[in-house]
């Protein structure tokens, strides 16, 4: 049986990709999400070890430096995420695909890892005007951020095409169905058994 591989879903914040991704992990019992290690303190609804590994700037430094990271980040407010080799590791040996919902750069490295052994999937906005919309209707970004987001945006979707397959989601339903239709296949064909 072949290995499980891995699943990437990247978007410009606001597209939608953390929604498409929990349908995801909810509805098709392989699909893990892999939990990112991030520098940000927690909210107080999020688990350490559940939600992200919260690790204190020196900690994610030296992971860095020990090559402990398959890819990480620094963004908004100077704070890191990334994905830790060994979560990856141990999803696939127990037989589950991960999902990783990481930034552009991340999933660009990931794929230049992985090669075939990873699908990727870009989330694109229909506009970056309803974009914009989406982020202030959430009610939790400054005006500050939103320009951030959206200047970060614009650069993201220049490289949408480097991607297996990219999404427009003009309409949750119709992207999930459209992503669910190309990864069924995917996660079928490539099941062992645990």
């Amino acid at each position: 049986m072949p290995d499980p591989k891995l699943i990437v879903i990247v978007a410009p914040s606001g597209a939608g990709k953390t929604t498409i991704a929990r349908k995801l992990v909810a509805e098709f019992n392989h699909i893990r999400f892999s939990v990112s290690a991030t520098t940000r303190p927690p909210r107080s609804y999020e688990r350490d070890g559940v939600d992200y590994y919260f690790l204190t700037p020196d900690e994610f430094q030296h992971k860095i430096d020990v090559g402990e990271f398959l890819e990480w980040e620094e963004v908004f407010n100077n704070y890191r995420y990334g994905t830790l080799r060994s979560v990856i590791e141990k999803q696939i040996k127990d037989g589950y695909f991960p999902l990783l919902d990481v930034e552009v750069n991340g999933a660009l490295n990931i794929k230049e890892q992985f090669g075939d052994r990873c699908i990727s999937f870009f989330i694109q906005p229909p506009s970056l005007e309803i974009l914009r919309d989406r982020l202030t209707s959430r009610g939790t970004e400054t005006e500050q951020s939103i320009a951030y987001r959206l200047n970060r945006a614009e650069k993201e979707l220049k490289l949408a095409d480097r991607f297996d397959h990219v999404i427009v989601n003009d309409d949750l339903d119709r992207a999930y169905e459209e992503i669910k239709s190309i990864l069924t296949p995917f996660v079928l064909n490539n099941q062992t058994n645990h």
